[in-house]
């Protein structure tokens, strides 16, 4: 079953990924524009991109457990999904600057001063540079080490990114704490595993 799921993934292609995720976010804004999301719709409208972002996370960090663990490979769409994921937390962020705050004095009064934005921006901060460097020539020039290495600022940014969105809630709410619990299970199930001891020995 699992071979026959890897060969139908094989034969997809990934920027129905990048269509799907420009098209929910043009979704979520028509709904805020149209007042389909409530009394508040640029709040609504941050929040569903804050939900969907970290969402889209957690779907790459399982796709190495996956593999590890089930055998189910789905390698050809993490790029896909890590630039959406930066693609939503851009525009959670944008509609947090341009629709909410909209005062830059303000902007940076509540970056330094509220922790939650605080986390939030290291977060964002974690993800820019694994955005640029998310194409093929990134890859080449850095050479594929240097490339690995610097692309485990995702484990930070995972973690920052749940983090911020538990503070985010004025009262301790499940689905937050859920998406944090996750996060960290999916980190813990990308350890390297132990050998046993004897074997270690024998090596």
């Amino acid at each position: 079953m699992i071979q026959q799921l890897n060969a139908i993934f094989r034969r997809l292609p990934a920027w129905p990924i990048y269509v799907a995720a420009v098209a929910w976010f043009a979704w979520l804004f028509w709904l805020g524009a149209t007042f389909q999301t409530g009394p508040e719709p640029i709040r609504a409208l941050e929040h569903s991109l804050g939900d969907i972002a970290i969402q889209t996370f957690i779907a790459v960090l399982a796709i190495t457990p996956l593999r590890r663990y089930a055998g189910l490979n789905l390698l050809k769409f993490r790029r896909a999904l890590g630039l959406s994921v930066f693609f939503f937390v851009a525009m959670h962020l944008g509609v947090w600057l341009f629709l909410d705050v909209q005062i830059a004095g303000q902007i940076w009064a509540d970056i330094i001063k509220r922790p939650f934005i605080t986390v939030g921006m290291a977060g964002f901060g974690a993800l820019v540079p694994l955005a640029l460097s998310s194409n093929d020539w990134s890859v080449r020039r850095m050479g594929a080490a240097a490339w690995r290495k610097l692309h485990r600022l995702t484990y930070a940014a995972a973690i920052l990114a749940a983090i911020h969105n538990v503070m985010v809630q004025k009262v301790w709410e499940l689905e937050s704490l859920v998406y944090l619990g996750l996060i960290a299970g999916l980190l813990a199930l990308r350890l390297p595993r132990r050998r046993p001891v004897g074997q270690r020995s024998r090596a």
